[in-house]
């Protein structure tokens, strides 16, 4: 069983709901060019969208004959993008930020997400929230890293669910970093960094810089 894909169905309605939010934000036509760094189809389909959207992930899907036509595909890394600046209308990265590893990673990340395009949407999940959503458990995520990868195996809904090798959860722990409100702040200093609350929690940032 992938833990996330049942944990992605009771966030489901969050997804949704964002995806509108960024709709009502930006007001994108079927003209709008948006760069999506690190995401792919099946977040675009919730709002059936018609815009000019190229993915951008580590690696390019072997088969996307069946998406359709508004779609393109590309290689290339976050951190480095290979496009002039202003090179589209929107750049938008969902959940993607807080898998870099490092502080200095995440900087380039913003920086050039922030150079491709005018306008940005940049969602991650907060620190603050007292639900670790990749391990889905709560608290985890506060406590030291070393005490992390001695619990993960046994002690998070990930790690029961899905048996991974010790291995793979030190590659999981070294590869997240999660953000606060101020890092945000500090990543994004022209965007507004919307909170998205789940019964008065914050659960989710999404820095927001719109000029059209």
């Amino acid at each position: 069983m992938d833990i996330h894909k049942v944990y992605g169905l009771f966030l489901s309605y969050f997804r949704r709901k964002r995806q509108k939010r960024f709709v009502r934000t930006f007001k994108p036509s079927v003209d709008t060019r948006i760069l999506d760094i690190g995401g792919g189809v099946l977040n675009w389909m919730q709002i059936e969208a018609d815009f000019q959207i190229t993915i951008l992930n580590l690696s390019v899907p072997a088969d996307t004959s069946s998406n359709p036509s508004n779609f393109s595909f590309v290689e290339g890394d976050g951190t480095s993008l290979d496009y002039p600046d202003n090179s589209f209308d929107i750049a938008y990265s969902n959940s993607v930020i807080e898998h870099l590893s490092s502080w200095e990673n995440q900087v380039r990340f913003a920086h050039e997400v922030r150079r491709v395009s005018k306008n940005i949407w940049v969602q991650t999940p907060a620190k603050s929230f007292f639900v670790e959503p990749h391990l889905v458990t709560p608290f985890i995520h506060y406590l030291p890293k070393a005490w992390q990868k001695h619990l993960t195996r046994n002690f998070t809904v990930w790690g029961v669910i899905t048996k991974p090798s010790q291995s793979q959860v030190d590659a999981l722990l070294n590869e997240i970093r999660l953000l606060t409100f101020q890092e945000m702040q500090t990543l994004f200093p022209d965007c507004i960094i919307y909170k998205e609350r789940i019964l008065g929690v914050t659960k989710t940032y999404v820095a927001i810089r719109r000029i059209l």
